[in-house]
């Protein structure tokens, strides 16, 4: 894992809004929970899994965390894991590699469903972002 980057999945209009403006202020749910919720390498997978199945129109950030200062912190989530939140906005130039995920189509039938759910999908999907990144 390198701890000078972290991962923020968002949806790309999100992103879109957020570069045009210079800044991310987060998500609804970041705003209500107070923080930008970021994940590390290693998390990112299951963050999309729990948190972003089914979704469309998602693209994943890399983000440079030298370039978050004191506002970044490192606080026990998931099982006990530690993970980056950040009290503060998401200067755009802190976002080092974009990645849009492609749409998942939705399995038609139970056989199709049964191999993949839409989380696993998700999760996949990140994961193969994350190689490109």
């Amino acid at each position: 894992m390198d701890p000078s980057v972290i991962y923020k999945l968002l949806s790309t209009p999100e992103w879109e809004s957020a570069e045009a403006a210079g800044v991310f202020a987060g998500s609804d749910v970041d705003r209500r929970d107070g923080y930008i919720h970021f994940s590390t390498a290693a998390q990112v997978g299951e963050t999309a899994r729990r948190h972003f199945a089914g979704r469309t129109g998602l693209t994943l950030l890399a983000v440079d965390t030298n370039r978050l200062g004191d506002a970044l912190r490192w606080e026990p989530s998931r099982g006990g894991d530690l993970f980056p939140h950040l009290y503060g906005d998401l200067p755009a130039d802190a976002v080092t590699r974009v990645a849009e995920l492609p749409d998942l189509v939705p399995a038609d039938d139970a056989e199709a469903a049964d191999r993949e759910s839409p989380g696993d999908a998700v999760a996949r999907a990140v994961a193969e972002a994350l190689s490109r990144l």
